[in-house]
């Protein structure tokens, strides 16, 4: 990770807290090969947030390439025999709870599709700024998580997508209809958000909201310790 550049969650302040609808969807495809190939090694990952998801170093030829990094929580969902993991509930939390899915909260055995969904959640926490269940104040651990939980399972998807195209609402709703067993559409997924790109005309540059700012910023020293290692 010391070869690498800063995470999604640090180009994100850099921007001022917020993505432009582009370089959302620049993420939001790229990712959703990432996680493809991750799936198709049998593993489910299972800690989604903008802190595991970083760039090259500045000014390197891996400046334009989104990592995932932190495999800790990862397990594998087809076991030795090839068969998928039975479904399991009463589960302990897995995973950074602004991101993970309703399942995860309740308690369910995590699959591909909480993944994609945790996915979705950090799409809308970049295109708005934040999450409506972001700002609990309560001292227990516990009664936090709960009322996480519950403010996820009662905020309606037309809600937590107000304001966006209705592609990033049709995510949501496809990836958390997808069943405990079920592989996901990713190429459909993909499909998707690269009709609405062309359809806003957005060039694919690779030029993302933080190819300016970043190397005015203090990481730009991650380009001189990338040199000097190498």
């Amino acid at each position: 990770m010391e070869y690498l550049g800063p995470s999604l969650e640090e180009l994100f302040n850099i921007c001022g807290r917020t993505f432009t609808l582009k370089t959302v969807l620049l993420i939001a495809i790229t990712l959703l090969s990432r996680f493809e190939y991750i799936h198709e090694k049998k593993i489910i990952y299972r800690d989604v947030k903008p802190e595991n998801f970083v760039i090259g170093p500045p000014s390197s030829r891996k400046e334009k390439t989104i990592f995932v990094i932190d495999f800790g929580l990862a397990k594998e969902y087809i076991d030795e025999a090839g068969e998928h993991i039975p479904f399991r509930e009463h589960k302990s939390l897995t995973g950074t709870a602004r991101y993970m899915s309703v399942n995860t909260h309740l308690g369910r055995e995590q699959s591909r599709r909480d993944d994609l969904e945790a996915l979705g959640h950090m799409f809308i926490y970049f295109l708005r700024g934040s999450l409506p269940w972001q700002g609990i104040r309560v001292d227990n651990a516990r009664e936090r998580y709960r009322q996480i939980k519950e403010i996820k399972r009662s905020t309606p998807i037309e809600v937590l997508c107000e304001g966006q195209p209705d592609e990033i609402a049709t995510y949501m709703r496809y990836v958390k209809k997808l069943d405990f067993y079920e592989k996901p559409d990713y190429e459909w997924l993909r499909r998707m958000f690269r009709e609405l790109f062309e359809r806003n005309g957005f060039v694919d540059d690779n030029h993302f909201d933080w190819s300016n700012r970043l190397h005015h910023s203090t990481f730009a020293n991650h380009r001189s310790s990338f040199q000097h290692q190498q």
